[in-house]
């Protein structure tokens, strides 16, 4: 059975979260996070996953992904992985 997930990221120097899906393997996904690339994580190489939630279906893991970025909330995504 395929697995998805749903992830948190968080960067110490950029004191900020990330959030994203996967269906790749999470430590492989985190390495690309960490190289030198034009995206939003691109600019910093200490991003450490903080959160991370298992899917069968890609769908699923979008879903979550969705409704976490829609909080807009740093309170309740930290209330998430239990800050």
């Amino acid at each position: 059975m395929p697995t998805f997930y749903t992830y948190i990221l968080y960067s110490i120097s950029a004191d900020k979260y990330y959030v994203g899906f996967t269906g790749d393997d999470l430590a492989e996904r985190l390495r690309k996070h960490n190289t030198n690339h034009k995206g939003f994580t691109g600019k910093h190489k200490d991003w450490v996953i903080v959160y991370k939630e298992a899917f069968g279906t890609k769908e699923e893991a979008f879903a979550k992904e969705q409704q976490i970025k829609g909080w807009k909330s740093r309170k309740m995504i930290e209330k998430l992985i239990g800050i």
